[in-house]
């Protein structure tokens, strides 16, 4: 899982449910600029991830499993086996 990964798969969740990405913000409870394109990277070009806090948050209010939130990312693959 990658940084753009993880933050496409949010705008994507967000899509699938007719929201932008700051209404799914303040539908799951959080500041309405939680997942601004603005709050992706710090001011010196750090990637910034979301926290586990708020993708918990989103999940439980969309009832969307984690399972069904990694099917947003791109490239993700369910058959593939660490090794």
């Amino acid at each position: 899982m990658t940084h753009d990964e993880l933050w496409r798969a949010i705008v994507k969740l967000a899509a699938s449910k007719n929201m932008s990405c700051s209404g799914l913000a303040k539908f799951s409870g959080l500041d309405a600029t939680t997942f601004n394109k603005s709050k992706r990277f710090s001011k010196y070009g750090q990637p910034r991830w979301p926290s586990t806090y708020s993708i918990a948050k989103v999940l439980n209010a969309t009832g969307t499993t984690m399972s069904d939130f990694v099917k947003f990312m791109p490239n993700h693959d369910t058959n593939k086996t660490e090794r």
